[in-house]
């Protein structure tokens, strides 16, 4: 799955460039033949589509993705690299348009000649040029835009720690939840002392207990260098981004390339998917958070009524659980229990049918009538399209544990399932529900969140659906 997403972005990024390339390919064509046009842009056109023409069109398109790909250009433009960036895209273009000279042999009226590949080249070069930076921009923006602020733990007390936190205060773009690290015998700043969390034996704890976005390791390499992988395998562990800067070792004439940051090159070991795909993921959930409350309107609405004429108390439950990053949100659901049921829980632990830290109780005596027939049809779910629409939820992700489960969990690793969002639907739900055990459950969370892909998303929503009306497994 990993490589076929890999496949998918680079097919995307080359087939934009060749479209840039088409697009000045067209533009001179028409500029030549403007003269030539007594009906228009529209019908000198028509007049020369053919089926002959078409297989040439698809030759050309086809060779030109295939030379953005073989030149390294199916990647983003990264900061730092323009001039290299320059070099590939002229090797492509080239490529582009000896095969554009497919053109001027097979047609028979003469409008497209040699002159406009040669009058196309340069122009390709630098439509391609600024498209991929504009487009580098905008895209590392709407990201930026997108994940709002970050919070961040720095691990380290020194100089490089100092600097580091100063650079992070000035750019705005993170919260410094505090400094995590076990002094050597070096004299720690003020500002650090008085936001120090404990040392790093205590990391993995801290990121257990607190919701982070991020750790920047900015440890000396030479003194800690078993610490410094210490503290990035517990960060993998976690499901918790890691970061340290490139500028480990003194160099004269080496220049690292990674990452920018703030002026300061890093490099980032990133748990989760992190790009453009996100943008769309978000752009998905809100469509589909808002056809589902207009479909499933008049039902809801039904179901309102059911809860309230049959049993006292609010129609809609709500309750803290964990989302993105470990941070608490209100989770919305139809009530399908007695008022009191998180109370009556206390009570009903011995009788868990769930082996971890789950509770699942298949004949749980707390689900009212209607309760149980909400849950079989996974109509107490419904209300959840509201968490979608605020960000606190997608429609596929991980399902939200409470606080009571949360605060079971003995082993950090369990963890990285909040590395993503929660959802209304996962492959938890398409594969057994309530009937798979509770390391399977986390099995599959996992697996999703390694293999993630927009695709896999549509798949799950698709499956979810003969889920639902199946019924089977739901407690």
């Amino acid at each position: 799955m990993p490589g076929s997403k890999h496949q998918l972005d680079s097919r995307l990024h080359a087939f934009v460039n060749t479209i840039l390339v088409a697009i000045v390919l067209l533009g001179v064509f028409i500029g030549l033949n403007r003269n030539q046009m007594p009906g228009g842009i529209g019908g000198f056109l028509a007049y020369r589509v053919s089926i002959k023409n078409v297989l040439v069109v698809g030759i050309f398109l086809s060779v030109s993705v295939m030379a953005f790909r073989v030149f390294g250009l199916s990647t983003p433009f990264r900061p730092g690299a323009f001039w290299k960036d320059l070099v590939q895209i002229a090797k492509a273009c080239t490529v582009a348009s000896v095969c554009a000279l497919l053109f001027p042999l097979t047609t028979s009226s003469g409008a497209f000649t040699a002159r406009t590949v040669l009058l196309a080249l340069p122009a390709a070069i630098v439509a391609c040029s600024c498209g991929r930076i504009v487009s580098s921009y905008l895209t590392r923006r709407l990201t930026q835009a997108f994940r709002g602020k970050r919070d961040l733990i720095i691990v380290g007390s020194g100089p490089r720690a100092a600097e580091l936190y100063e650079r992070e205060i000035a750019s705005g773009h993170s919260r410094i939840l505090g400094f995590v690290d076990s002094p050597n015998g070096h004299t720690v700043p003020e500002v650090i002392q008085k936001h120090m969390l404990g040392g790093l034996e205590d990391l993995e704890k801290i990121l257990m207990r607190l919701p982070v976005d991020e750790v920047f390791i900015a440890l000396p390499a030479k003194s800690c260098f078993s610490q410094i992988q210490d503290a990035i395998a517990i960060c993998e562990r976690g499901g918790v981004e890691s970061k340290y800067r490139t500028d480990i070792f003194e160099m004269t004439l080496a220049k690292p390339q990674v990452e920018l940051k703030h002026a300061t090159s890093v490099v980032s070991l990133k748990v989760v998917a992190d790009d453009y795909r996100l943008i769309v993921k978000r752009s998905i959930d809100i469509v589909g958070a808002i056809f589902g409350i207009l479909v499933f309107g008049p039902l809801m609405l039904a179901t309102t009524l059911a809860i309230k004429l049959t049993s006292p108390g609010p129609i809609l439950f709500t309750q803290e659980r964990y989302g993105l990053n470990k941070r608490l949100f209100r989770m919305y659901k139809f009530r399908t229990m007695v008022v009191d049921a998180e109370k009556l829980q206390a009570g009903l632990e011995s009788r868990n049918e769930v082996r971890g830290p789950a509770f699942k109780m298949r004949n749980d005596p707390r689900i009212t009538p209607v309760g149980r027939f909400l849950r079989k049809t996974s109509l107490d779910e419904f209300p959840q399209f509201l968490n979608v629409l605020l960000g606190e939820m997608s429609l596929v992700g991980p399902r939200p544990l409470p606080l009571r489960d949360v605060s079971r969990f003995d082993d950090a690793s369990l963890m990285r399932r909040f590395s993503v969002k929660p959802g209304l639907t996962c492959l938890w739900q398409v594969n057994g529900r309530s009937n798979t055990e509770f390391q399977h459950w986390i099995e599959l969370d996992l697996q999703y969140i390694d293999t993630w892909s927009l695709y896999l998303d549509l798949a799950i929503l698709a499956k979810t659906v003969p889920a639902v009306l199946k019924g089977s497994g739901a407690v």
